[in-house]
């Protein structure tokens, strides 16, 4: 598995996932500018993602959903930052409710993906910032630790079908 570490700081309210991929750092980024290649693997396998909007440009925004087993469906959305094209992407990442509006009753984290020449092939930084303590560890018992570890986990194969 590509996933090389997962460190959950609750100091510093961060879980941050580093995976190291022998691919390029360009073709990395792919993964997250089409989103049709971001569906395969934004989410863990038994969740399935599709993207409905996909902006990803400062001011833009990316929406989704996550199928779950049952056909039970899990809105999500992006509000992007900051883009640096093919290294870098900060994001606010929260829930929605079944029309696609933001939940203002569940929690919502900053993401910094960064992308860097490692070993010959590319590493990938994704930092999750959380507003509070408790924030973080509803997030965390609801799943994210493991579902980011699966849903990064995916990456190899798409990968290696290119």
């Amino acid at each position: 598995m590509s996933v090389t570490s997962v460190d959950k700081d609750l100091d510093n309210l961060t879980l941050t996932v580093i995976a190291d991929f022998t691919a390029s750092v360009e073709r990395v980024w792919q993964l997250w500018a089409d989103p049709r290649q971001l569906e395969r693997w934004w989410g863990p396998p038994t969740y399935p993602a599709t993207v409905e909007q996909h902006d990803l440009t400062p001011g833009g925004e990316v929406t989704y959903f996550m199928t779950g087993p049952e056909g039970d469906r899990h809105r999500g959305w992006w509000r992007v930052s900051s883009v640096t094209e093919p290294t870098s992407l900060e994001f606010t990442d929260g829930f929605a409710d079944d029309d696609g509006k933001p939940k203002d009753d569940m929690p919502t984290m900053s993401v910094t993906v960064r992308l860097s020449e490692h070993g010959g092939g590319t590493r990938m930084e994704m930092r999750s910032l959380f507003d509070s303590r408790e924030q973080m560890e509803q997030l965390i018992t609801m799943g994210m630790e493991e579902g980011l570890k699966e849903a990064v986990g995916q990456i190899d194969a798409l990968l290696a079908a290119a």
